[in-house]
C-alpha cells in the first residue's frame, strides 16, 4: 500500500468544501482510518475543521461535491456524536438545496426542454444529493422527491429535434454548447450519465425505499443499455456518449471500448445494470452485468487503456468496482481471481509514476482509500464509496 500523508496544511481558496480535492475528501481518508483503528480521531477533526473554515456554502449550485452536502458526507462518515449538531444544521440547508433544485427541474420537464448533466449527475446534479439523503434518511419526504424526480427523468422527451431519452441534454459531455455536439448527447457513465441515476434508483430500492413507477424507470433505463450495448456476447461493452445523428441511426460510431473506468467505461455502467438486477430479484440481468465487467478485465487491449493510477478513472478505481461487484456476485471468483492482477497493476503504475496531488478523485486520498478497502476483509466501515454509488 502506497505511504499517503495528509498535507500539513489547508491551502486556500478551493480546499475547504470539495469532495473531489479538497477537505471533505482528506477527511473522508481518515474517517476510515481511524474507524478502523489504523489512525487518530484528532487527525480527522483537524479535516473536519478544515472544511467548516469558512462559511459553508449553500449555493443552490451546491451537491455532494461541493459545499454543505460534501462537508455533511464527510461528517456523516464518521458517525461520532460531536459532529451530530452541525450535521443536523446542514440537513435543513440541503434539504432546502434539494427542493429549489427539485422545482426547478419539474418546471423544465413541464416545459420539455432537455436537462443538463448537472441537473441530474451523481457530481453536480440531484443523484448526487439523493445519494446523501439516503445515507442519512432513506425514509425522509425530501429523498422520495428526488426518486420521483429521476423516474420523471426515465420519461421520453418531446425535444425540438424529436423524441429523445428524458435525460438527454442539449450541450457536450462537458456540459457546455458545443459545435461538435449539435442536438446534444445521451452519456452512459456514472458520474455524469444515466448509470448514476440507475444506481440511486436501485440502491434505494434494495433498502425498501421506493416511490410510484421506480422498478418501471429502472426497467427503461436497463432496456437503454442494453439497446446500446456493443461488441460481442462474450466482449460486450458500452460507449461513452452518443450523439442525436447516433440515435438517429440506431448506431454507435464507436469501434472499440474506451478505458475501463469507474467514471465512464464499462466498470460503472455494469456495478449499475448489477444492482438493478439485484433490485428487481432479475438474475439474468445480474448476471449479464458481472459478465460484462469480467470480460473487461480479461482484455489486456482494454487494460492497457488505463493511463493512471486515480480514482475516478484509473487502477484505483477499477478494482475498487471489481471488488464491490465481486461482493455482490453469487459467482465471485472470475472477478476476485483477476484482483491480484489489478492490485499488481496499480502498485506498479504508483511505483513508476508516484502521485503528488491530493484529493479524492484524482489524487492520494482516494487512491489509498481504494488501496485500503480492497485489501480488507470486510466492506468499508465507513461506507465512503457511497459517493461513488459503489456501496450499492
Amino acid at each position: 500500500m502506497s505511504d499517503v500523508l495528509p498535507p500539513t496544511d489547508d491551502p486556500e481558496p478551493g480546499w475547504s468544501q470539495s469532495l473531489a480535492t479538497g477537505a471533505p475528501g482528506i477527511a473522508l481518508l481518515h474517517v476510515e482510518l481511524a474507524r478502523c483503528g489504523l489512525c487518530e480521531w484528532s487527525t480527522v477533526q483537524h479535516w473536519a475543521a478544515a472544511t467548516m473554515r469558512h462559511e459553508v456554502s449553500t449555493h443552490p449550485s451546491a451537491s455532494l461535491f461541493r459545499g454543505a452536502p460534501a462537508v455533511a458526507f464527510a461528517l456523516h462518515a464518521a458517525e461520532r456524536k460531536a459532529y451530530a449538531p452541525a450535521l443536523d444544521v446542514l440537513d435543513g440547508q440541503i434539504r432546502q438545496i434539494v427542493q429549489q433544485r427539485l422545482a426547478t427541474a419539474h418546471d423544465r420537464i413541464d416545459g420539455q426542454r432537455p436537462p443538463a448533466l448537472a441537473e441530474f449527475d451523481l457530481i453536480s446534479g440531484l443523484t448526487g444529493l439523493g445519494v446523501y439523503m439516503l445515507r442519512r434518511d432513506r425514509d425522509h419526504a425530501t429523498l422520495r422527491g428526488v426518486l420521483k424526480y429521476l423516474v420523471r427523468l426515465t420519461d421520453p422527451l418531446l425535444s425540438p429535434d424529436g423524441l429523445v431519452p428524458g435525460w438527454w441534454t442539449a450541450h457536450g459531455p462537458q456540459d457546455m454548447p458545443s459545435p461538435d455536439w449539435v442536438g446534444g448527447h445521451g452519456n452512459f457513465g456514472m458520474a455524469h450519465g444515466i448509470a448514476g441515476p440507475l444506481a440511486l434508483l436501485s440502491s434505494a430500492m434494495r433498502r425498501g425505499t421506493t416511490v410510484a413507477g421506480q422498478p418501471e424507470a429502472i426497467e427503461r433505463v436497463c432496456s437503454w443499455l442494453n439497446t446500446w450495448r456493443r461488441g460481442t456476447a462474450a466482449q460486450p461493452w458500452w460507449p461513452e456518449t452518443i450523439s442525436l445523428g447516433e440515435l438517429r441511426s440506431g448506431t454507435s460510431h464507436a469501434r472499440h471500448p474506451h478505458r475501463p473506468s469507474w467514471c465512464y467505461g464499462t466498470p460503472g455502467i455494469a456495478r449499475a445494470m448489477q444492482l438493478a438486477g439485484l433490485a428487481l430479484a432479475d438474475e439474468h440481468r445480474r448476471r449479464s452485468a458481472e459478465d460484462a465487467l469480467a470480460a473487461a478485465i480479461g482484455d489486456g487491449l482494454q487494460l492497457n487503456r488505463v493511463t493512471d493510477a486515480s480514482l475516478c478513472h484509473g487502477w484505483a478505481g477499477l478494482a475498487l468496482t471489481v471488488w464491490r461487484v465481486a461482493a455482490d456476485s453469487h459467482d465471485p471468483h472470475r472477478l476476485t481471481d483477476r484482483m491480484p492482477y489489478l492490485i499488481g497493476r496499480l502498485d506498479r503504475h504508483l511505483r513508476d509514476h508516484p502521485v503528488r496531488g491530493h484529493g479524492l478523485l484524482e489524487g492520494a486520498e482516494g487512491i489509498h482509500l481504494a488501496q485500503h478497502s480492497i485489501t480488507r476483509t470486510h466492506l468499508p466501515l465507513s461506507r465512503w464509496d457511497a459517493c461513488l454509488l459503489l456501496d450499492g
